[in-house]
């Protein structure tokens, strides 16, 4: 998947009021309404600058990978913790969120930007040296994985060159070579992420919560218990058809590779960590793009629907080079329309719809949400949110009919049919499958850090995904996965996503084209823009996920739409 950048600057929140003693007397105003005022164009004031600095000095580390730039990074975003830090302000924030809890301001949007800046705030309530050190220690992890590249008999491999040679290559001890140097990237980090997994459950003890995957899941408006609910719900449903999916999937593998079902090891997939679809069907869903321009197809197709992207493409970065981040992000750098992608772009399916998903991302942004709504209220509503859309229009890469509206050829469009409508049904199960992975890792590494995480993170590939674990290997593996170190408690996002996703393409075949949702195609219709600007895009942060999930669907959060788009 792809690794996008988002502020944890949280949505939320009520839960987590009083949870802290600010060493500041909190006072309610005698004035609710002119304090909160006073507070937020205050806070506009300081804090607008510095977040534009950070996101033009993250940008850079990003795409230069240097040392200077990531100082840069590290320096800009030591400034932003300094300012939330602070106690009187806090103090005084906690005075107005104690009045606007007691129903004292009744402008919404007003109200929504105190609860905002009270976690925004909340949060940073740490000893200042702690944010500092986590700050470096995280700046260091995530420059690690920028620069490094496996090496295999003394030859460095891209990222690209890793997944082209687990795609392609039949040989199993190279497809294990490729493998163990991707991997390799574990090694380099993991003493710096342990050292950053207890100095985060450091800062969020010294907030009262029980550790830092508690803290982030509850200052981004979500239940811990909820969660795990939802997803013991998604593992019921999944379960089987994954299971037969992979069946038939392993017996391809096996047959290909030349080695017995049994002997398929996590090296013989595609992908390093098997979240994606292996390529084991007869048509080559990459063949359509081999000569591609995929940004211009990209510009096409979203200008179609009336959410052009050409000034996003301008600004953004799309080609590898050494030090770049060899991943995939879009980042709003200053919330009035300056948009970014960073890509790394090679002609196949894989990057097509890397491409849809990030662009996905940067129609969800300052582009569409409206510039009338306050500086704070101007993004995404959550990171959920933002991961659905930009899935949404993900999963068209897959698509022959869209890929022929957008003028290229597909040779036997039976077989590639029939080998897109499996990949993609197959897609959806094993990311399902791999998204339980990472969410269970997470909670138990934060809830005990001391253990075995090698085996913690084995034990679970193996339940949820059926992959072997190399016998007698004892290697940081989870270690390798850059939203481990880089975005942490983020990943669960992305099947939330995935159901928000399914939720809002029923609607729209529902409302805009009356037709069911495995035969809606969006191109040259501007009418679905319009459905995701009115029902998506145009609230911003006004609502939170479970209002704007609501709104956009009529529904609450649930996996009814998800599980026909995988059965069919």
């Amino acid at each position: 998947m792809n690794t996008d950048r988002r502020n944890f600057l949280i949505t939320g929140g009520a839960t987590v009021a009083g949870l802290i003693a600010s060493d500041v007397s909190a006072q309610e105003p005698a004035d609710p309404v002119a304090a909160a005022k006073e507070f937020i164009t205050a806070h506009e004031a300081k804090m607008k600058p510095l977040e534009l600095i950070a996101n033009k000095a993250w940008w850079d580390a990003n795409v230069l990978g240097t040392d200077a730039e990531f100082q840069k990074k590290e320096d800009a975003q030591n400034k932003i913790d300094a300012a939330l830090s602070e106690p009187k302000p806090f103090a005084t924030l906690k005075g107005i969120k104690t009045a606007a809890d007691a129903g004292k301001i009744k402008d919404p949007l007003i109200a929504r930007q105190v609860e905002l800046l009270y976690l925004m705030y909340l949060e940073k309530q740490v000893q200042p040296e702690l944010l500092k050190k986590i700050t470096a220690k995280a700046n260091a992890v995530e420059q690690a994985f920028n620069v490094y590249r496996a090496k295999i008999d003394g030859q460095e491999y891209p990222d690209s060159k890793v997944r082209s040679t687990l795609k392609q290559s039949v040989d199993s001890t190279i497809r294990k070579k490729v493998w163990e140097a991707s991997k390799g990237v574990g090694v380099v980090v993991e003493a710096d992420l342990k050292e950053l997994v207890k100095l985060r459950n450091e800062a969020a003890t010294q907030l009262n919560f029980k550790n830092f995957h508690h803290m982030m899941l509850t200052l981004n408006e979500q239940d811990g218990p909820e969660l795990i609910k939802l997803f013991d719900e998604l593992d019921d449903l999944t379960k089987k058809p994954f299971a037969d999916a992979k069946g038939d999937i392993d017996g391809r593998l096996a047959k290909k590779l030349g080695v017995a079902v049994d002997e398929l090891m996590p090296w013989h997939y595609h992908d390093p960590f098997f979240q994606e679809s292996p390529a084991v069907f007869d048509a080559n869903l990459d063949t359509p793009f081999a000569k591609a321009d995929i940004p211009a197809l990209c510009s096409t197709f979203y200008a179609s629907i009336g959410l052009p992207v050409d000034r996003v493409l301008a600004k953004s970065d799309l080609k590898e080079k050494k030090g770049k981040s060899p991943h995939a992000f879009c980042t709003d750098i200053d919330r009035e329309g300056d948009v970014r992608v960073l890509a790394n772009i090679v002609n196949n399916e894989y990057w097509m719809g890397t491409m849809l998903h990030e662009l996905g991302h940067s129609v969800y942004s300052s582009l569409n949400i409206p510039a009338k709504l306050p500086y704070l209220l101007r993004g995404e509503a959550h990171i959920l949110t933002t991961e659905g859309v930009a899935m949404q229009f993900e999963r068209f890469s897959k698509s022959r009919a869209w890929i022929e509206k957008m003028g290229l050829k597909v040779e036997n469009p039976a077989a590639f049919d029939e080998a897109a409508s499996k990949t993609q049904r197959n897609q959806l199960l094993i990311f399902s499958r791999w998204c339980q992975v990472m969410l269970r890792f997470e909670k138990a590494m934060y809830e005990d850090p001391a253990q075995d995480l090698n085996k913690a993170w084995w034990d679970l590939v193996e339940k949820y995904q059926q992959v072997k674990r190399p016998k007698d290997r004892n290697a940081p593996d989870y270690a390798a996965k850059i939203h481990i170190c880089s975005a942490p408690v983020y990943y669960h996002n992305y099947m939330m996503g995935q159901l928000f996703a399914s939720q809002v393409h029923h609607m729209i075949a529902k409302e805009v084209f009356g037709a069911p949702p495995s035969k809606v195609l969006y191109n040259g219709d501007k009418k679905v823009g319009d459905f995701m600007k009115k029902r998506v895009f145009e609230p911003g942060r006004t609502m939170t996920w479970k209002q704007l999930t609501k709104f956009a669907t009529e529904e609450e959060l649930n996996p009814k739409a998800f599980a026909k788009d995988f059965q069919g």
